[in-house]
């Protein structure tokens, strides 16, 4: 009964598929695990590319006494009682050492700030290694005194050729046609692949293109707020909002309200969508979206539920624009392949007597319409707006 993603997990590095800058020879995680070296650290990365895999293959090179947490289910009794049953442990016996106690804390993002706080002290004095696995920026995430007694190591999402690998792993008599429908699908998720292989297995015996398509629709397959599910539901929202259609984005909005997810998570990626999306088009899309997120901070559940639906149904209903995020892209496409270009003496700061005497500032007006764009980038007429 033990699900396909755990009887083809890796034991060793040497079976890992993916994550080469990682894992590879000379990179940093495998050194580490070679030489057995014991410190905390975050893996930051899509699902389905390797974070647990890594944190067990790290605890089992440590001999360490491992613990595995989801932060969306543990709380601070959790912590306690790992801590109190390895001081248990290691005051068993003074002849024997005690094994390192490795705490793999699954979706970090989802302790709130007590919880890390309570987490900190543990990991500072050594008395807990951590490893915390997040989908998130864990600079916004993971409280700052926490993050700096980690390293923080990013995860790619896997290639097709590394997606490939794992797929026939799990099953080697797979057609090409049944391959190419998992690739798509799985969109460099080897859970999500081997999940629906799973599914599609158990309930047709059988594996081929067609099977797969048919789990995919079976309400016996579902996949839960930490998995797929969260990923698809957040994505078919954004989407609803950008197609203007509110009922769509408050029918998936509501989906997640009442699976339990995080409301500043949703709330975050609305601030990034009135920017994205909504733009110059109404400017006040940013400040409401703000509000909302601010509101989601302050109220939380149940009542935020409102302050995001009042935001969902704005921001579906707002006149969209990504000139801006448009513009942007295209400036930093700019200083990308020109670098850091000379800028006009005439808008340089003068604080002293000897830069004014060598031209910085001169000319200066605020009624100036000449462009401030590097010589360079105005002589490619650039104008990044269009205006």
């Amino acid at each position: 009964m033990e699900p396909l993603a755990a009887r083809i997990r890796p034991k060793g590095l040497d079976e890992v598929v993916g994550q080469a800058h990682l894992v590879g020879t000379g990179k940093p995680l495998r050194a580490a695990i070679e030489k057995r070296h014991r410190f905390s650290f975050i893996l930051w990365g899509p699902p389905g590319t390797g974070k647990t895999t890594i944190a067990r293959i790290y605890a089992n090179a440590l001999d360490a006494q491992l613990y595995e947490l989801s932060a969306v289910s543990a709380g601070k009794d959790d912590i306690r009682k790992i801590v109190e049953a390895g001081r248990a442990t290691k005051g068993q016996s003074a002849l024997i050492e005690a094994k390192p106690n490795v705490l793999f804390l699954d979706e970090i993002h989802r302790f709130n700030k007590a919880q890390q706080d309570f987490l900190l002290p543990y990991v500072e004095s050594g008395e807990l290694t951590l490893i915390g696995a997040t989908t998130e920026n864990p600079s916004f995430e993971v409280i700052s005194a926490l993050l700096s007694r980690c390293r923080v190591f990013v995860l790619e999402p896997l290639s097709e050729d590394d997606l490939r690998t794992i797929i026939k792993r799990a099953d080697g008599d797979l057609g090409e046609d049944a391959i190419a429908w998992l690739l798509g699908y799985a969109n460099g998720d080897a859970r999500k692949a081997l999940g629906i292989i799973d599914g599609a297995r158990s309930l047709y015996g059988a594996v081929n293109e067609q099977t797969l398509s048919q789990a995919l629709e079976s309400p016996h397959l579902r996949y839960d707020k930490k998995g797929e599910e969260h990923y698809d539901t957040i994505s078919a929202f954004i989407k609803s909002m950008r197609a203007s259609q509110p009922d769509a984005a408050l029918y998936y909005l509501a989906r997640m309200v009442e699976a339990g997810e995080d409301p500043v998570y949703v709330a975050r990626r609305m601030v990034v969508f009135a920017s994205e999306d909504v733009g110059l088009a109404d400017p006040v899309a940013l400040r409401l979206a703000n509000d909302v997120f601010r509101a989601c901070e302050t109220i939380g559940y149940p009542e935020c539920s409102i302050n995001l639906a009042h935001g969902a149904a704005y921001l579906a209903l707002a006149e969209k624009s990504r000139e801006s995020y448009d513009a942007y892209g295209e400036a930093v496409a700019d200083v990308k392949e020109h670098g850091n270009l000379p800028i006009p003496m005439n808008v340089r700061n003068a604080p002293t007597k000897l830069m004014k005497e060598i031209g910085y500032h001169k000319g200066y007006s605020f009624y100036d319409n000449e462009s401030y764009l590097p010589d360079k980038l105005k002589k490619l007429k650039r104008g990044y707006l269009g205006r």
